[in-house]
């Protein structure tokens, strides 16, 4: 019928634009709870794709996160698109692909914290690659393929996972080296990985992206465990209990009861938050706040970052904990930083960071690369190395080239996404998987080496 024509079109539209974009695998009566931040956000943007609406500002924040090298390439397609129908389009984004399809880059340095917030370059991606920034210069770095991979100490076998979209699939994890699991987004790499090897190895160490457990009073210093020696520092300096030094006992601040803000429930609006006019955010009451270890008081130490942190102490317990988060890049974190206010990434370098020194471990990473700079994807590689090297087993699923290319093994997965994947493709080596055909990865492997 003629009229229902347009209708027609523009759901196919709709459609089609949810599988170039790489959620071809989602079923239409999928609820959005279940979505991933990633998959929700390509939603967002193919309903703006389909909007009649011009001359609008859209901004997207890593809109990348957790997209195959082949969907990412679909994905520039839809900013372009975005932009070409008279829109401007504001993109915060780590991925070099993404961020050469610019029409202007502004990188923010030169490094992260208190030792970041300037823009330290404006201009084309041409002229950022030349630039001697801490992006310019990972840019035009090209990492290649690992020469030489570790040979397994052994093998941790799955037999017969029939999980989501897995089709009876047996495969060996091998231990004593870093395995990379890849493939599309959907293509069942979490299946795999984190509901049957989990299921049958639960032992293993799980660091992932979710959010750190605790209250709205846990903070940095008080998930590594590092809040209880400095109170006892402190008590020991001053002759006093190690209690004052709490804000959640004697210590506290009596307004705020140690919080340093104030909620006010104001019924159907959104609660107000404010900062407590008694101890300006600083938690303590003024007493505890007289007591100083090496001139500095409680909350001067909670307000110092890991890297500040770890020139103060000189005690080899603190001193090791704080190593580690500098370590894994946190060294920018304050010490007293509520953990509601950690990114996904920071979370996930957070807890590896609290198990970062075990031996004869099986670690398990989803995607780990999710927020990070270039330089800090180098930074992990280098700290993962380090965790195969002391006797552990690393198993991770990335869509990172770089890591791919860092692996000993790899286990890809596809060849697409949903029905259309949950087989394995490929097992082998970085270099082995050059020349294998079928897959998705393989082929953008090889067009990142080619410089493609």
């Amino acid at each position: 019928m003629p009229h229902v024509k347009p209708v027609l079109d523009d759901l196919v539209s709709r459609l089609r634009h949810l599988v170039d974009i790489g959620l071809g695998y989602l079923s239409l009566d999928r609820e959005t709870r279940t979505l991933s931040g990633g998959e929700s956000q390509r939603i967002k943007m193919v309903r703006h794709l389909s909007s009649s609406l011009t001359e609008m500002l859209y901004v997207f924040d890593e809109p990348s996160v957790g997209l195959h090298a082949r969907d990412v390439h679909r994905l520039k397609e839809l900013l372009l698109e975005l932009r070409d129908k008279g829109n401007t389009v504001l993109v915060v984004e780590h991925d070099p692909d993404i961020v050469a399809i610019a029409d202007h880059v502004v990188d923010m340095g030169p490094k992260a914290g208190t030792l970041g917030g300037e823009v330290v370059f404006e201009g084309s991606f041409t002229g950022l690659v030349e630039a001697d920034t801490l992006t310019g210069r990972h840019l035009r770095h090209r990492l290649p393929v690992k020469a030489e991979p570790r040979r397994p100490t052994g093998a941790l076998t799955v037999t017969d996972a029939n999980s989501h979209n897995l089709s009876d699939v047996t495969v060996d994890f091998p231990t004593g080296v870093l395995t990379v699991v890849t493939g599309v987004a959907g293509s069942g790499k979490s299946s795999l990985v984190n509901d049957e090897f989990l299921s049958r190895h639960p032992d293993a160490i799980v660091i992932d992206q979710s959010s750190v457990t605790g209250s709205r009073r846990s903070n940095t210093a008080t998930y590594t465990g590092l809040l209880d020696p400095i109170r006892k520092l402190f008590a020991k300096a001053n002759r006093v209990s190690a209690s004052l030094f709490s804000a959640n006992s004697k210590g506290a601040c009596p307004n705020c009861q140690g919080l340093g803000v104030l909620y006010t429930d104001l019924a159907f609006m959104e609660t107000l938050k404010s900062v407590c006019e008694v101890c300006q955010g600083r938690r303590f009451s003024d007493d505890v706040l007289g007591y100083r270890l090496r001139g500095r008081s409680i909350s001067d130490v909670l307000a110092m970052t890991a890297a500040e942190a770890a020139d103060f102490f000189t005690e080899p317990k603190l001193r090791q904990i704080l190593h580690a988060l500098n370590e894994v890049g946190l060294d920018y974190v304050g010490l007293g930083q509520p953990l509601s206010t950690l990114s996904g990434g920071e979370c996930q370098r957070l807890k590896l960071a609290a198990d970062l020194h075990r031996v004869g471990s099986v670690y398990l990473m989803d995607e780990p690369t999710t927020g990070l700079h270039m330089s800090d994807t180098q930074r992990l590689l280098g700290i993962v190395e380090r965790i195969v090297d002391q006797g552990n087993t690393v198993i991770v699923i990335e869509h990172n080239l770089d890591i791919v290319k860092s692996a000993d093994w790899i286990i890809d997965l596809g060849p697409e996404g949903g029905s259309g994947g949950g087989r394995i493709l490929f097992e082998g080596t970085p270099a082995e998987l050059l020349k294998a055909t079928g897959s998705h990865t393989a082929e953008f492997l090889r067009r990142d080496l080619s410089g493609v």
